[in-house]
């Protein structure tokens, strides 16, 4: 066993651990301190399989951004843990069959690429490299291969998340946007028409003489 792969037992036990004690712990806080470990268990991950710009990304994305927020919101917010448990039971059967039902999904996903993946390595072990693009894709770098792929082949399911994601935030920032009553607010086209006349008047009055 070589140290890479005894490094890659650890760091995908500890990832297991860390992604079980998520969904186990009674704590939000520390579901997503869990959570935290859990996501830089996976870059380390992706060190060892060289993908150095998706393991930076886990960080400084989900670890240095989401996580953050996350833990932003559930030690400000007064969260009844109790309230939250109740009915637990009752929905337990849905989201038994929703977990199965992504288990599978991922089990089959995983599968044609091991198909995938052990059809090209045969490929290559005979001498015959299994296309021209694949092997121009294995000489440059993760980081250049990651970018010719999702802007070629990938454009427009690039293009409908981002859209996605924009009618999140615009649908975020109207839910949450409220009008208080307590500001006062100036209204331009108003002040605008206002002429000389309707602030100023000017007053004539007598002089007083002394008596």
């Amino acid at each position: 066993m070589t140290i890479q792969t005894a490094l890659f037992y650890i760091f995908a036990a500890v990832l297991l651990f860390a992604a079980f004690r998520v969904i186990t712990s009674r704590n939000p806080v520390h579901s997503a301190l869990y959570l935290v470990l859990a996501f830089f268990q996976a870059s380390t991950i992706w060190i060892l399989l060289r993908a150095e710009f998706l393991a930076i990304v886990l960080v400084l994305v989900y670890v240095g951004a989401v996580m953050v927020l996350f833990l932003f919101v559930v030690m400000m917010l007064d969260i009844n843990l109790d309230r939250l448990r109740q009915g637990f039971w009752r929905f337990f059967p849905v989201a038994a069959l929703v977990g199965v039902f992504i288990v599978l999904e991922m089990a089959a996903v995983l599968m044609q690429a091991f198909q995938i993946g052990g059809q090209t390595a045969a490929a290559q072990i005979g001498g015959q490299p299994a296309s021209a693009a694949a092997h121009a894709l294995a000489q440059m770098p993760n980081t250049n291969a990651l970018g010719l792929v999702v802007y070629t082949h990938y454009l427009y399911p690039l293009e409908i998340a981002a859209v996605i994601l924009l009618v999140a935030i615009i649908a975020a920032i109207s839910l949450t946007l409220r009008r208080r009553k307590d500001t006062k607010s100036i209204q331009v086209s108003e002040q605008l028409k206002v002429r000389r006349q309707d602030r100023v008047r000017l007053v004539q009055m007598k002089p007083e003489g002394k008596e």
